[in-house]
C-alpha cells in the first residue's frame, strides 16, 4: 500500500512509522522541516489523569510509548482551584474517583501537605487541589528525533520544505509533480482544513493561537500544575520553567508568532502568585497555533475514499500522539477507527466557540 503523509510533527510521524513497519510504503511531506509546527512549540506536558474512560485510555498509552522510548522525565502533576472558585473546585472533586475508578493513580491532596511537599508552591488560597503522580515531561525534539530516525530506518521517503495541494481525495500535487497514492492522510494542523477542502471536504476545525515563554534557569523544586482559576499552567524545563495560558482564536494565515508582552507579564504575575518565584527572567517566549472542534475532541479517520485526517487536539496533540498516531495509521491500513473521534460526526460548517485545551470541562474532565 502506498500512503502520503502530509504533516512531519508528531502525530504524523508516529502515523508514518506505524505504518512503515506494518510494510506500507510511506511518504512524507512538510512544507516546513519535521517539528517545525505545532510540535516544536508544544509544552510537552504528559500526564494521564483523564475522567473520561477513552482520553484516560489514549492518555495511559501514550505515557507507555514516552517511557520505552526514553524520553519521558517524570514529574508529577498538580492542578488546584483557588478560594470562590466553586466551579473548578467541584469539578476536580468530581474528577479524581473517576479518574481512580479508571486505574489512573490520582488523589485528593490537602491544600497544607501540598505546601509542605513543596515549599515553594503557595498554596494559602488554594481550596481544593489533586495531583497525579504518574506524569511527566518530554522534549518535543527528543520525541521526533527518536521517530524521525524509525522512519527513514523503515524507508520513508521525507519530503520537507515541499508545500502540497490536493487535486483529489488520494492525488498529490507538490512543485515538481503529482503523484498518487492509494490513501492520504493529513495531519497538518490548521492548514489540515484548507488542504481538505482543495479535495471538496468540510471539517469543523479550528485554529486558536496559544503562548508560552520560558524562565531563565531558577532555584525551584515543583511539580508540573495547572492553576485552573489563573488558567496558567507550568512545567521545569531547562533548569527554569516553562509557563503558558490562554487561547485567542486566529487566522491561521495571519498571525504572529511571537508572543505578546502583555502575556509575558501576565504569565509572570501568575506565576507570583502561584509560587514563592517573583523575580524571574524570561530566558525566550513564543506563541503557536493549536487547534479546535465543537465537542473538543480530536477528529480522527476517514473523510472521503482514501483520505484520512488528524487533528483537532485542542493542544494535547503532542501528548496523545504515541497512541493516536498509532491508532490512524492503523485505520488507514485497514484497522478500526474510534467512533468518538470520527471526523463525519459534524457537518463541518458549524458555529462554536474556541475552547484551550487546558480548561477544564464541565463534565468533570482534567482537559
Amino acid at each position: 500500500m502506498r500512503v502520503a503523509v502530509v504533516g512531519a510533527g508528531a502525530v504524523g510521524l508516529t502515523a508514518a512509522a506505524t505504518m512503515a513497519e506494518a510494510g506500507a510504503d510511506v511518504v512524507l511531506y512538510d512544507r516546513g522541516e519535521i517539528a517545525s509546527g505545532a510540535t516544536g512549540r508544544a509544552a510537552g506536558l504528559c500526564y494521564d489523569a483523564f475522567a473520561e474512560d477513552l482520553d484516560a485510555e489514549v492518555a495511559a498509552a501514550s505515557l507507555r510509548r514516552f517511557r520505552e522510548l526514553g524520553v519521558l522525565t517524570e514529574c508529577p502533576y498538580v492542578w488546584f482551584a483557588r478560594e470562590d472558585d466553586d466551579a473548578n473546585a467541584d469539578a476536580i472533586a468530581d474528577q479524581v474517583p473517576r479518574m481512580r475508578a479508571h486505574g489512573r493513580d490520582v488523589e485528593l491532596v490537602d491544600p497544607d501537605a501540598l505546601g509542605e511537599r513543596y515549599p515553594q508552591l503557595r498554596t494559602d488560597e488554594i481550596d481544593t487541589a489533586a495531583i497525579a503522580h504518574q506524569a511527566g515531561h518530554v522534549d518535543p525534539t527528543a520525541y521526533a528525533d527518536a521517530l524521525t530516525e524509525r522512519v527513514l530506518g523503515r524507508g520513508v521517503g521525507i519530503r520537507t520544505g515541499t508545500p502540497i495541494s490536493l487535486s483529489g481525495p488520494t492525488t498529490v500535487e507538490a512543485p515538481d509533480g503529482t503523484a498518487e497514492f492509494d490513501a492520504v492522510l493529513v495531519a497538518a494542523g490548521p492548514a489540515t482544513r484548507d488542504l481538505v477542502a482543495d479535495a471538496g471536504v468540510t471539517i469543523a476545525l479550528k485554529a486558536y493561537r496559544a503562548q508560552a515563554l520560558v524562565t531563565e534557569p531558577l532555584r525551584a523544586t515543583l511539580p508540573m500544575a495547572y492553576d485552573a482559576t489563573q488558567h496558567c499552567y507550568w512545567r521545569p524545563r531547562d533548569g527554569g520553567l516553562l509557563v503558558g495560558d490562554g487561547a485567542h482564536e486566529v487566522d491561521p494565515d495571519d498571525w504572529n508568532p511571537d508572543a505578546d508582552a502583555t502575556f509575558e507579564r501576565g504569565a509572570l504575575d501568575r506565576l507570583a502568585r502561584a509560587t514563592t518565584i517573583e523575580d524571574a527572567a524570561i530566558d525566550r517566549s513564543w506563541a503557536g497555533l493549536c487547534t479546535a472542534t465543537p465537542d473538543r475532541d480530536p477528529l480522527l479517520g476517514a473523510v472521503a475514499d482514501g483520505l484520512y485526517v488528524a487533528s483537532g487536539w485542542h493542544g494535547h496533540g503532542f501528548m496523545r500522539s504515541p497512541a493516536l498516531g498509532e491508532r490512524i495509521g492503523e485505520q488507514v491500513l485497514g484497522g478500526d477507527g474510534i467512533d468518538a473521534y470520527d471526523p463525519n460526526r459534524f457537518d463541518g460548517d458549524e458555529e462554536f466557540t474556541v475552547v484551550e485545551g487546558m480548561t477544564l470541562a464541565d463534565e468533570g474532565e482534567s482537559e
